[in-house]
């Protein structure tokens, strides 16, 4: 074997940068172009030819130096990725992940390296940075240059970055803003402080693209859309010093090699690849193994009706009663319950609880110094010593996992503390659900006790606001197309009572059917699904409801975009086991006749629950015919479901 030398390699390297390095889906239909200019490193993605993103910045600034400008060449390798794996609590049971990659070294001037990842699969593209140095230990990355240019006729579905301190008691930023919808690139966030991942963005005729991150843990912070230039370059931005009450700095603090997040960017010439991809979960791996089954399921939850006047013995034991008698696997126990029933009831509730078949979540506070939220327990996760008596306690009185609110942002010290509460959770058996939150990067796998997060303006908002209840029916279909396709999303689903109050005099009104509330236990996903159900539902629906509330999945082996637009509707497909669920929604003012083709139940006799006149579900049985063809009419604020019924 003829040897180069290191003249000859490293003229190659330049020579072959010159042209710009290209990296191809397996399909060959999308094809990321890498180019070093002047020192500085570009990248553009197309997809069948068309401009997804146009040349964008990539690099780091760092303490050890530049890694923006300046840059050599150094080498470049490929590699193919086949790999298989299970994600229990998934939208998605089996997945099989199938990538070509090219990694791109790069040296700075003084011989430290900077590598960069890009693989390509046939919906996704993920870039990360690893970072290296022949004779330093760590270093601190003070920013990212990476950045993300769109065509000048694309159009963003996004939400804007909260500031910092603001919000109920000081607990924003929490990814729970209200969607800009189909507005031109380029428009500046209201706050002037960016937009949140997952951003959704649309290329005129060309398709779909969707923006986010994975992989973030302990060793990073996480990130999001800095404002954008007129012309359509979204920077991506570090959390603001303001975040988490100042605890904490905004920049990464890490060891020598360095891996950095993955940003994803999934394409689709349809909205299919962005509803159906897996990418947050496939670029990542478990950094433990589970300590037990962690069980999806279905819980009761008082809260959201009922408030904290339910917090109360009396009133939780009634909410077990109901996940008993509709089979739930769980249920919710939320703020005050140490104060409102106290330790030694707790004990014995669960205990209960569990000779019914139903295991017990408990809420608490995350920590009492980075916001002004007054509700208890507190104090009992933000340190190391406390939350392993807690979890200890918890343990020996059998709870199944927690609900921990109030974070407040993203800095390295805030993703720390999800991590050790995660990881010490899992020593001691328990499952987490977190609120007030960030949004989850890939922690499905990461963290194999990670079942859920808020992330997103959820059914709270439908008690606290009145304007929210009225855009109950246009979240429906941004929710399915942005927010849950990277992450599960515990928004509270399914209220049948007509007012959002326990009285069905107060508060304020649903705008949406039932059929439209039922559709929703699909459309979003979840593997624990708090369902915003009283005991009064079982007395006034119909056996058919409740018998489709005793059967509907948490977790699901197979999802799949069917139709929609995001702002005006939403028609997605769930599987579980043999039996598809098919949920649709209208957020337009007319009513919307559909015809939809899905071939799965092609031949099959389905249920149909669907809108009658006074706003309740009705049921009908209907053969599907061989071409899959199935006809749909909405009402505005409505909803429909097809299912295999149990056999």
């Amino acid at each position: 074997m003829k040897l180069l030398s290191v003249a000859a390699v490293l003229f190659l390297a330049l020579s072959s940068f010159a042209r710009a390095q290209e990296v191809r889906s397996p399909d060959g239909a999308i094809a990321v172009l890498l180019r070093l200019e002047t020192g500085s490193l570009t990248y553009e993605i197309r997809r069948s030819g068309e401009p997804f993103l146009e040349p964008s910045p990539l690099g780091l600034e760092t303490s050890i130096g530049s890694f923006a400008r300046d840059l050599i060449a150094a080498a470049v390798t490929t590699a193919q990725v086949d790999e298989r794996y299970t994600l229990p609590q998934g939208k998605v049971r089996d997945v099989h992940y199938r990538a070509n990659e090219l990694t791109a070294r790069f040296t700075n001037p003084t011989g430290d390296e900077l590598a960069v990842i890009v693989r390509v699969s046939d919906r996704d593209v993920a870039l990360a940075y690893r970072l290296s140095s022949p004779t330093k230990t760590r270093v601190v990355v003070e920013r990212e240059r990476t950045g993300f240019q769109f065509p000048k006729s694309t159009t963003a579905f996004i939400t804007q970055q909260a500031p910092a301190g603001t919000g109920w008691m000081g607990t924003k930023p929490s990814y729970e803003e209200a969607y800009l919808v189909d507005v031109p690139v380029g428009t500046p966030s209201p706050s002037g402080l960016g937009f949140t991942f997952p951003a959704l963005f649309r290329l005129g005729g060309h398709g779909w693209a969707l923006l986010s991150e994975t992989g973030v843990s302990g060793n990073y912070v996480g990130s999001r859309l800095g404002d954008p230039t007129p012309e359509g370059l979204y920077p991506l931005a570090f959390p603001e010093p303001a975040e988490n009450a100042g605890r904490g700095e905004a920049t990464v603090s890490a060891g020598l090699p360095l891996l950095t997040p993955w940003r994803t960017i999934t394409l689709g010439a349809t909205l299919a690849p962005i509803v159906e991809t897996t990418v947050a979960t496939d670029v990542v791996q478990p950094l433990y193994d589970a300590s037990r089954e962690y069980r999806p399921g279905r819980a009761t939850w008082s809260w959201l009706l009922w408030q904290d006047e339910s917090m109360n013995e009396p009133d939780q034991r009634t909410f077990v009663d109901l996940a008993a008698t509709l089979g739930y696997e769980y249920i919710l126990i939320d703020a005050l319950w140490d104060v409102n029933i106290g330790r030694e009831k707790i004990a014995r509730l669960v205990a209960d609880a569990r000779a019914k078949n139903v295991g017990v979540l408990l809420w608490y506070n995350s920590n009492g110094s980075s916001n002004d939220a007054p509700q208890t327990p507190r104090h009992c996760l933000d340190s190391a010593p406390a939350r392993r008596r807690e979890m200890v306690w918890l343990q020996s009185i059998g709870v199944a996992g927690l609900k921990v609110d109030f974070f407040g942002g993203d800095k390295q010290a805030t993703m720390k503390l999800y991590e050790d509460i995660l990881t010490d959770a899992n020593a001691h058996g328990l499952m987490l659900n977190f609120h007030g939150a960030t949004l989850p990067r890939g922690w499905e796998r990461m963290y194999p006790n990670f079942m859920t997060s808020e992330a997103v303006t959820a059914s709270e908002n439908l008690v606290f606001s009145q304007a929210f209840a009225d855009q109950e029916a246009l979240n429906s279909t941004l929710f399915p197309f942005v927010r849950n396709p990277v992450a599960a999303m515990d928004y509270g689903p399914l209220v049948l009572n007509p007012t959002f109050h326990r009285e069905p005099t107060k508060g304020n009104t649903r705008r949406t059917t039932d059929a439209f509330q039922l559709a929703t236990a699909v459309l979003y996903q979840s593997p624990l699904q708090h369902f915003g159900l009283t005991p009064n539902n079982l007395a006034e629906q119909p056996a058919f409801v409740l018998d489709f509330l005793k059967h509907v999945p948490a977790a699901w082996d197979e999802t799949r975009f069917v139709d929609g637009y995001p702002g005006k509707f939403a028609v997605l497909a769930r599987r579980s086991g043999q039996r598809w669920y098919l949920a649709a929604t209208n957020a337009e003012a007319a009513t919307k006749d559909l015809t939809i083709i899905f071939p799965a139940l092609a031949g099959k006799t389905v249920t149909l629950l669907h809108d009658v006149p006074d706003r309740r579900a009705a049921t009908t049985t209907r053969t599907i015919g061989p071409d899959g063809r199935i006809a749909l009419t909405i009402v505005p604020g409505g909803g429909a479901l097809l299912f295999q019924p149990p056999q």
